[in-house]
């Protein structure tokens, strides 16, 4: 009986154990500054730079400095500050984005799958929404949060920010991985390709084939 009783743990440990180690994997060494290559050899994330190679250019970056063009679809600019884009976060888990608002300018809904966020208003005022899960009931939660204000976005949750304010708005925030991945809500289900079937979209969304077709081609070519 206690043997079948340790059998029955050490399985159940088995089946827990992806869902214990789902985060970033801790670093073996100081460093492991990302080779981006595209014929590297990657296994859930990139090779590293031998490091008589990698220099100490890897540990410093100004590319947030400069916020980028907001004259966009959105009204918003994202400079992305992960691993492609700093190589040195390789192996560290974590990673930053600036994003610049024109006034009514906004981040359309959005999920980053593989990481927590946290952010800080630098200039201006957001109305930040967070959408939770059905075990919420689906609950928006939601602040107008002002320059020196941090918001916090749970793992793998709908969310938004939307410049209230007159004037141009920044925020910075960092995640808990190096590749946090984004997902477009809008552009998802409007601009995949191929297309998501037409009858797929108008019995989800409740609405005529004329809608979908028309908001198709407002996101056609990942715009």
């Amino acid at each position: 009986m206690v043997y079948s009783k340790t059998i029955a743990c050490m399985f159940t440990m088995l089946l827990l154990a992806p869902a214990i180690m789902a985060t970033d994997p801790d670093p073996l060494q100081d460093f492991c500054v990302a080779d981006l290559d595209d014929n590297a050899v990657r296994v859930n994330g990139y090779p590293c730079v031998p490091q008589s190679e990698a220099g100490d250019d890897f540990l410093f970056s100004s590319k947030l400095a400069r916020g980028g063009n907001t004259s966009t679809p959105n009204g918003s600019a994202v400079t992305r500050l992960d691993v492609t884009e700093f190589p040195g976060e390789n192996t560290q888990g974590i990673s930053m984005n600036r994003v610049d608002f024109a006034p009514g300018g906004t981040n359309p809904p959005h999920i980053h799958p593989r990481a927590t966020e946290i952010g800080l208003v630098v200039k201006g005022e957001l109305l930040v929404g967070i959408i939770g899960s059905n075990e919420s009931g689906n609950r928006l939660y939601s602040r107008v949060v002002r320059a020196g204000e941090n918001f916090l976005i749970p793992r793998g949750l709908m969310h938004f920010q939307f410049n209230t304010g007159d004037t141009v708005a920044t925020m910075f925030v960092s995640f808990n991985s190096q590749n946090p991945g984004i997902v477009f809500v809008p552009l998802t289900l409007f601009g995949s390709d191929p297309p998501i079937p037409t009858p797929v979209l108008t019995r989800a969304l409740r609405v005529d084939a004329g809608v979908v077709e028309l908001l198709k081609s407002r996101f056609a070519g990942g715009s």
